[in-house]
């Protein structure tokens, strides 16, 4: 009966791992922008020098799903939103690039546009920067326009433009902080022009609420059906011990 246990161990447990992951999707089912994460499984046979009797349950995540919220306008001049798969790109603190879609923008007290999280944007000559006290617009092709205070329309000056790219599908992968990267083996992402910025509008998270809450009694049946294999397995090996026993 060891292989029924065995397969209904490692079957509770990524039942657990996904229950976790479909948990952490709700929790952020009102975070901008959020792409609610997949977490799947598979049987894998054990390989050794016996014959195949044995199967594990292993994960098999191939990621988050892509697809893009739904918008909310905000009238805010630096929340934006993007159109297709058009992606933010950010420095991290070790220099590197990231990926977000969160577009609630903020001007730090340096003057650097930046991210809610605090992250430097990038622009398409580096990171931008704002002059002190002048108010800030972007427009559908990414350029930040500032204003000083009590300066006229003439006196309008682009101070640099967002870095927007198109990863290819299946390119970005979440990090435990919530900024997506490249995958290894993915070439640099170049500026995508063709990408349409929505001013005064952020996205929204891809997660359903009703969906998610579905998987989690279904989630919660499975590892109920998998606890009854464990006891079921126990339960005939006392059974055969007590045959083997009385002989």
């Amino acid at each position: 009966m060891d292989r029924m246990i065995y397969t209904a161990l490692s079957g509770a447990k990524q039942i657990l791992d996904q229950q976790a992951a479909v948990s952490n999707n709700l929790a952020n089912a009102s975070t901008p922008a959020f792409k609610a994460q997949i977490n799947l499984y598979r049987a894998v046979p054990v390989q050794g020098q016996e014959a195949q009797t044995r199967a594990f349950t292993l994960a098999s995540t191939p990621g988050a799903d892509m697809k893009a919220g739904s918008l909310t306008y905000t009238g805010r001049d630096l929340d934006v939103a993007l159109q297709g798969n058009g992606w933010l790109a950010v420095q991290m603190p070790d220099g590197s690039e990231a990926y977000t879609r969160a577009g609630s923008l903020q001007v730090s007290a340096d003057g650097q546009l930046q991210t809610s999280g605090g992250r430097p944007v990038m622009g398409d000559g580096g990171l931008i920067a704002v002059p002190a006290g002048a108010s800030v617009t972007i427009g559908t092709d990414g350029s930040v326009v500032a204003r000083g205070p009590g300066e006229a329309a003439n006196g309008l000056a682009q101070v640099g433009k967002l870095r927007v790219v198109t990863p290819p599908p299946e390119g970005l992968a979440r990090g435990d902080d919530g900024y997506f990267r490249l995958r290894p083996g993915v070439d640099a992402l170049q500026q995508d022009p063709n990408v349409r910025v929505i001013s005064g509008a952020l996205e929204g998270s891809n997660v359903n609420p009703v969906e998610s809450m579905v998987e989690m009694i279904a989630n919660a049946r499975r590892f109920e059906m998998q606890m009854k294999m464990i006891s079921s397995a126990d339960g005939n090996d006392q059974r055969a011990n007590s045959l083997l026993s009385n002989n």
